[in-house]
Formats: structure tokens, C-alpha cells, sequence
């Protein structure tokens, strides 16, 4: 059946594929790429998984066996499971507009309390001089501001306030925006960057280019604003892409990719065995700031968490933990706790 679409354009009279049309109200709602890209694949996934039927012809069971199946046989994570319901859950009430009963019983799946990996002051530095160029910077970034990957990755040479010493982070997760701090020791590298991205942009739009992505409906709102340099990404890819929703060529942010390998080759240089990644980088940040003595609502707003209850995670290391209890092996007489061998 050919209801399922992809992306060809509708012609005529005829209805829009029911894909097209999942696509749309997305935009409608400004969802970002990634979240149509993932949701516009469970959907279709789910589709082909019972036969091609139209969605408007299966219900609970037909819900309850796809999401039991990606736990049962893909063995994927709670995360993951609970994002395929969410597209469903899209799918029925804002493009199929079918709000049913048993869609408010459906349970998600319950994802383990994991503590985060925290690397010490010593260990961080011991990465980060590991790094080299951008890399370098945009990991002093994340460190010493808190931000997220893409957070960082997204910054336009406008959101860095050198002289209130702040960086603006524009939409981040859940569509907030909020101020966080701008560390001074990165201030000559970042008027650095900020030059090279500068010079790119006008090389740009000397061979015909120099356009970039604006969020939302602000193209229409300030023409020209996106040849401006202050809208220009503070970390500009090396190469000019295609925009998949308008088709225009343009110069996108770095990929993630580039930081993400650069971060996993300096901690191998750095010796450190802990799993870091650019998110322990964030991690760090918010423990460090505790250990500080930082109260815990501060350090909330600065990593833009809605519930206070995600930020307490972080007090693991606080002195309220398993490394505040002496063990009381260390307690036992002089001598009792010596390996035989010694």
C-alpha cells in the first residue's frame, strides 16, 4: 500500500501521504529535525510491522506487541522504547486526531537511576590537554559552562556576550533558552574563532553563498538575517550541506561526530579509564560547582533542568555518599586488613 509515502511531493487532488502528513504537523509544532527524523522512522517501522494496515485500524494490542517486541527481541533500552511510544502517541492525537481510552493506560518503560560518570579537576585537565584547536575549545566549553553537545555545537557568533561574560544558549532542550557562564580564560580563544568563522562567512558569500539556517519562521521575520555574520555558527562545519527541509545549500554547525571522536582519542591519550564522553564534561561541571559550594537551584538553572529532582543526582559525591561512610574494614585492629602475601 503506498499510504505510508515518503518524500515525494502530492500532487493533484491526491491526500497526502500518511507520512507527509506526520511530517507537517511536526513542523506545525517546530519539532526539531532529529525528533521528526526518529519519530517519521518508529512510525513507518511500526506500520510495516503489522502488515502495512493503516494505523486507524489497530489499537492496544497491535501498540502493546510492537513496544513489547522492541524490548523482548531489539533489546533496546528504556529510552529508546519510550521514544517509539511517544511517536505513536503523536501519530494518534495530533495526526490522526484519535485520542482513545487505552491510549492513557499505556505505561512506559522505566529507565534505571544511573550515577553519571564524573571525571576530578585533575582528570579534566589531563583531557583537555589532550585536545587540540576547536576540539580544545569547544570541550573548555562544555566544561566550563555546563552546556550541552549540540548546545555547544549550535552557539551563533551573536550568543557570546563577552562583556556581561555570558554565553546565551538559544532552544535547548524543551525549547528554553538561558544564560550560562562565559569562562574569561577562553576569551582570546574564542575572539579567535569567532574571526576565523567571520572570514569563512564572507568567503562564503563572495562565491554566491554565506546563507544559514534560522529557526522557526524567522527567515520571514528578518529577511536578510541570515546572511548577517552575527547569526553565522560560532563552529562552522568545514563543508556546505543541503538543508533536508528546504533543500538550500548552506554551511551548517560542525557535526557532533567531529567532537565526539576527539573527545574518546584524548582520553585514551590522557590515560584516564573512566567511559567519559563530551556529557561527562557537563557532568563534571555541575559536580565541581557543588563541591563548590554552589547551592543545588543555581546549578539547576544553569543546566536548564526542569525538576530540581534531576539536578540532586549530582550530590553523590557531596560527602553524602558511599565515600562519606568509612568502611569499617579500615576499622579493624593495625594489621587485620594486610593482604597475607606482604
Amino acid at each position: 500500500m503506498s499510504y505510508i509515502g515518503g518524500n515525494e511531493g502530492v500532487t493533484g487532488a491526491q491526500a497526502p501521504r500518511l507520512l507527509d502528513q506526520v511530517r507537517a504537523r511536526l513542523r506545525l509544532r517546530h519539532y526539531s529535525l532529529r525528533t521528526e527524523q526518529a519519530y517519521v522512522a518508529w512510525i513507518r517501522r511500526f506500520v510495516l510491522a503489522n502488515g502495512r494496515r493503516h494505523p486507524r485500524g489497530l489499537g492496544l494490542v497491535e501498540v502493546e506487541a510492537f513496544l513489547s517486541g522492541l524490548a523482548t527481541q531489539g533489546r533496546v533500552s528504556a529510552g529508546t522504547q519510550n521514544q517509539a511510544l511517544s511517536a505513536l502517541l503523536f501519530l494518534y492525537r495530533e495526526v490522526l486526531d484519535i485520542d482513545l481510552p487505552w491510549m492513557e493506560g499505556l505505561v512506559r518503560a522505566k529507565r534505571p537511576r544511573r550515577i553519571p560518570v564524573v571525571l576530578s579537576q585533575e582528570e579534566v585537565a589531563r583531557l583537555l590537554s589532550a585536545l587540540e584547536g576547536p576540539c580544545w575549545l569547544m570541550g573548555g566549553l562544555l566544561y566550563g559552562s555546563g552546556m550541552r553537545l549540540l548546545e555547544c555545537l549550535r552557539l551563533r557568533i551573536k550568543d557570546v556576550d563577552a562583556a556581561r561574560g555570558e554565553i546565551v544558549v538559544r532552544d535547548g532542550k524543551g525549547g528554553k533558552d538561558r544564560r550560562v557562564p562565559l569562562p574569561a580564560s577562553l576569551l582570546p580563544e574564542l575572539e579567535r574563532q569567532r574571526a576565523r568563522a567571520v572570514l569563512q562567512h564572507a568567503a562564503d558569500r563572495e562565491r554566491g553563498g554565506g546563507r544559514v539556517h534560522l529557526p522557526h519562521a524567522l527567515a520571514r521575520k528578518y529577511p536578510g538575517a541570515d546572511l548577517e555574520p552575527g547569526w553565522q555558527y560560532l563552529f562552522p562545519s568545514a563543508r556546505i550541506s543541503i538543508d533536508p527541509r528546504t533543500g538550500r545549500a548552506g554551511r551548517h554547525h560542525v557535526s557532533e561526530e567531529v567532537l565526539q571522536r576527539a573527545v574518546k582519542a584524548a582520553r585514551l591519550r590522557a590515560g584516564i579509564v573512566k567511559p567519559a564522553t563530551c556529557h561527562t564534561l557537563r557532568h563534571s561541571f555541575a559536580t565541581h560547582l557543588l563541591e563548590a559550594g554552589y547551592d543545588i537551584r543555581t546549578v539547576q538553572e544553569l543546566l536548564g533542568h526542569k525538576d530540581v529532582a534531576t539536578t540532586q543526582i549530582y550530590t553523590h559525591v557531596l560527602g553524602r555518599g558511599a565515600s562519606a561512610v568509612a568502611s569499617p574494614l579500615d576499622r579493624l585492629p593495625t594489621g587485620a586488613a594486610t593482604w597475607p602475601g606482604t
